[in-house]
């Protein structure tokens, strides 16, 4: 049977890969919802405005579009379909999308409910980047060194083995 652990990061990847698949489609296309399509076209002019270095390096608002959309989706598919290292990269990258997005709605001064989902899955993706990214705790299987205790100093008692035990006297 899988643990908590697994199941936990597989249904955050799928869950996340197809919300991301979903919003990129969105930027890319109008076929899923022609409003949210051009609400998407709207609100991508605003912030080549609002930011007039993208002007300066030749990118306007149907690159940006486009471009984040393309990677939302190729992001979206690896989490949802693709097993092992490239999940992480693929969260990694989505993760780095969400706070430029966030930058984009603080710069054009969006209200909080224009990009609330943004925070939530951008905290979604940090949770599922840190459970996935969190070595197997091994503590209860103390493996034997291969050089015994000749190579080495005596272990060190951990911190909960330091602590003290009881009641602790307050004056």
């Amino acid at each position: 049977m899988a643990s908590p652990r697994t199941v936990t990061v597989v249904a955050l990847s799928v869950a996340l890969g197809l919300f991301f698949v979903f919003m990129g489609t969105i930027k890319l296309t109008p076929r899923l919802s022609k409003d949210a399509y051009n609400e998407m076209k709207r609100a991508y002019k605003t912030y080549v405005r609002a930011l007039p270095l993208l002007k300066k390096m030749g990118i306007n608002s149907i690159l940006l579009r486009k471009s984040i959309g393309a990677l939302e989706v190729a992001c979206g598919i690896v989490m949802t379909l693709v097993p092992g290292r490239p999940k992480d990269v693929a969260n990694f990258f989505l993760l780095l999308l969400v706070l430029v997005v966030l930058f984009f709605h603080q710069l054009v001064g969006d209200p909080l409910k224009r990009y609330a989902h943004a925070l939530v899955f951008g905290i979604l993706l940090t949770c599922r980047l840190l459970i996935a990214r969190k070595p197997e705790d091994r503590s209860s299987e103390k493996k034997p060194s291969p050089l015994g205790n000749e190579g080495k100093a005596e272990e060190q008692p951990s911190l909960y083995e330091k602590a003290p035990q009881g009641k602790m006297k307050l004056s």
